[in-house]
């Protein structure tokens, strides 16, 4: 199985962390990151209120026949959308996974700013790691 990319999203939709594992993937511009977040954001909370049902947190999956898109939003409204094959299974504990590596290395960080972008070397290993382990 293959994680594609990984986007964290910070609760204003701005783009803080973007990185892709998969070599094969069309690299896009900066602005294209920045344009697709904040396209994914906008969706995810119009999905939100027109829901039927109450207390809708949003769009948590979105799967086509090439990719899987999964978000998980947090308490503070960051959002980690992470793209994988449709194939991939328990993203949604992947993304637990990365939301705790996140929390140890970045969020601890005393260095790092709230809601600016993730420059962290620690990180960076750790969730390379992660991700070349994941079957």
């Amino acid at each position: 199985m293959v994680v594609y990319s990984l986007y964290i999203l910070n609760k204003a939709a701005g783009l803080i962390y973007q990185r892709d594992f998969n070599e094969g993937l069309k690299r896009l511009s900066s602005n294209d990151y920045l344009v697709l977040s904040g396209t994914f954001h906008a969706v995810y909370a119009i999905a939100s209120q027109i829901s039927p049902v109450s207390s809708s947190s949003g769009i948590e999956v979105l799967e086509t026949e090439k990719f899987r898109l999964q978000c998980f939003q947090t308490l503070t409204g960051t959002k980690f959308l992470l793209i994988s094959e449709p194939r991939q299974q328990n993203t949604d504990a992947i993304l637990r996974r990365i939301y705790e590596l996140y929390s140890d290395f970045v969020i601890k960080n005393p260095f790092y700013q709230i809601e600016m972008p993730v420059r962290c070397e620690l990180f960076d290993r750790h969730l390379a790691t992660y991700i070349r382990g994941i079957p």
